[in-house]
């Protein structure tokens, strides 16, 4: 239903959209297209022309620029821009008087049709891409001037200038860093007057106190653990998982084989046999047939069985060990039809089976259908994706041609 009320939603859009530009396309038009807005870009027009005394439409094609600034507007646009040029350079800085990180001196205004480029006095301190350099920056500061050329960029003749003075210095450090950058310092020092040496002496003292060194730990082994935590519950989840799946998988072999098996002994019964004699007959054309049919759990739990009576085991006890050990419901009724009907005689039993086996053919074909309907289930998603990337593929361009 899905798939039909999916075609038909296409099918209206697909009219609406013919019938929408059918009428659009026999409607005069005022002889006016409007622009894209400033920074919008230009568009193309396709158009028909019908020229007085021809029958045909000609068929034109004509590229439409974008709206452009008057002189005025572009000097208002170089006013506002100039306004803002400090808020948009700073970086994660908060004021000129004081430049400690990188500032962000860009090449282009947001949303905005107009060029930069960059001069400085100071390119040993910082570069036009404003990154500052660490090794010559002074504890006093440097004022950097900062000069911006602005171009429009529809008329490279129609330029601004902006000017700013920024004063840079070293990033301020805290306490501990300072500490542990004079340390660090210290022990470059001892390292490189000590390179003709074959052994690096530290220095006994720092920041005029006793120095001890220590070895920093190397993590390898807690990453090692993690990792062998996360493989071993990752493969105990994984060997659950197969678990359950190797328990769906006999369950439902067992639920397979479960009306063959009553049939069968029904028949044996109804020959005359006693129901340890049809027990052992159903197991002995398992192990004839085994070759062919390959293991099958049922029949296993039924050898199992077979070893039980022999060790000794009351055959009743059997029959019921058989239905707890199989831990499926009918399997379960059935070994505990067997029981009772020993214990109270078994007249009677070959109708109750057969009856059984008419049931449980029942329940196979149920089974069967309802395996199929999980089967025809899981193609549903991949058929939804599908739907779902032709209708993309047919929506998506019609909504761009269509001119609101």
């Amino acid at each position: 239903m899905l798939k039909y009320a999916a075609v038909g939603g296409m099918m209206v859009l697909g009219m609406f959209l013919l019938v929408s530009d059918f009428l659009r396309a026999t409607a005069k038009m005022e002889g006016v297209i409007e622009r894209n807005d400033y920074g919008k870009g230009s568009r193309k027009e396709e158009l028909n022309v019908a020229i007085q005394g021809k029958e045909d439409k000609i068929p034109i094609e004509i590229e439409i620029a974008e709206q452009q600034y008057s002189s005025e507007e572009v000097q208002q646009l170089f006013d506002r821009i100039i306004l803002r040029m400090e808020k948009l350079i700073l970086g994660e800085n908060e004021s000129l008087d004081r430049i400690e990180g990188d500032m962000n001196l860009l090449t282009k205004i947001p949303e905005e049709p107009v060029d930069v480029s960059w001069e400085l006095d100071h390119y040993d301190v910082m570069n036009v891409r404003g990154e500052l350099q660490p090794d010559f920056l002074k504890e006093e500061g440097t004022l950097v001037t900062l000069r911006a050329v602005l171009t429009y960029c529809e008329n490279e003749e129609k330029q601004a200038l902006y000017q700013c003075t920024a004063h840079v210095f070293p990033k301020k450090l805290d306490k501990k860093t300072k500490g542990r950058k004079h340390i660090e310092e210290e022990i470059q020092k001892q390292e490189e007057e000590s390179r003709t040496s074959k052994k690096l002496k530290l220095p006994e003292q720092l920041l005029n106190k006793d120095a001890v060194y220590y070895r920093k730990m190397d993590s390898r082994g807690l990453v090692l653990i993690f990792m062998a935590l996360i493989t071993g519950i990752l493969l105990y989840a994984l060997e659950f998982q197969k678990r359950g799946k190797e328990q769906e998988k006999r369950k439902r072999q067992m639920l397979l084989d479960y009306p063959e098996i009553v049939n069968k002994m029904a028949l044996f019964l109804g020959a005359g046999m006693t129901a340890k004699r049809a027990w052992r007959k159903v197991v002995e054309d398992y192990e004839r047939q085994k070759a062919v049919w390959g293991e099958r759990y049922a029949y296993e739990e039924m050898k199992r069985t077979c070893h039980e009576m022999d060790s000794k085991a009351t055959e009743a006890e059997s029959y019921e060990n058989f239905g707890r050990r199989c831990d499926v419901q009918v399997y379960v009724r059935f070994g505990a039809l067997l029981s009772q009907n020993l214990r109270k005689g078994t007249k009677g039993l070959t109708q109750l089976l057969k009856l059984e086996a008419i049931q449980a053919f029942e329940e196979r074909k149920a089974l069967a259908k309802r395996l199929g309907e999980e089967a025809g289930t899981k193609l549903l998603l991949p058929m939804f994706l599908m739907l779902a990337i032709v209708l993309i593929i047919v929506i998506i361009p019609a909504f761009l041609s269509v001119q609101i």
